[in-house]
């Protein structure tokens, strides 16, 4: 099952490409260490203190905040309500993003890890949240422009690298 944000109209491959390198111009990826939760550049708090349920359980982008945190692999996870606290703890695995919380797009099209991403730029696909750079950068993720397949690979790469 693909749950995917609302998009008011598909983007032609060709708009494609060129966001794609207009992001790329923008967009330096950092190379991280294999398996790290992004934490942004500031901070130790994941996914820039969203509530990573939230995206499950109520279907859209919530800050967390500090009274309803949890520390999990090495990082802060923060949440909107205690409920939300509680079934994270319970199976951290079911709510925690792909690929540490980085850029599932830019992981495809540069080959390594990107730490820039908004927390509105997100989709659900198959059970499993991915966040990306931009709403415009989700677009060629949910518009199947870039491929999920690339991603696997190239995260597969940097867990064998330390990238």
């Amino acid at each position: 099952m693909r749950l995917r944000m609302p998009s008011p109209q598909r983007v032609p491959p060709a708009i494609g490409c060129l966001i794609v390198c207009w992001i790329s111009l923008l967009a330096t990826p950092v190379p991280t260490s294999a398996g790290e939760i992004n934490t942004g550049y500031f901070g130790n708090v994941a996914i820039q203190g969203y509530d990573t349920v939230a995206y499950f359980t109520e279907g859209k982008a919530l800050k967390g905040t500090e009274a309803h945190s949890v520390k999990w692999l090495g990082a802060h996870w923060r949440f909107a309500s205690d409920e939300h606290k509680q079934l994270f703890i319970a199976n951290p695995q079911t709510y925690v993003p792909q690929y540490g919380g980085h850029c599932a797009t830019g992981l495809a099209i540069h080959g390594n890890l990107t730490k820039d991403i908004d927390p509105e730029a997100w989709t659900i696909i198959d059970g499993k949240l991915y966040f990306n750079y931009s709403k415009e950068t989700n677009r060629l993720l949910t518009d199947d422009v870039v491929s999920l397949e690339k991603s696997e690979e190239n995260w597969a790469k940097s867990q064998h690298t330390g990238e």
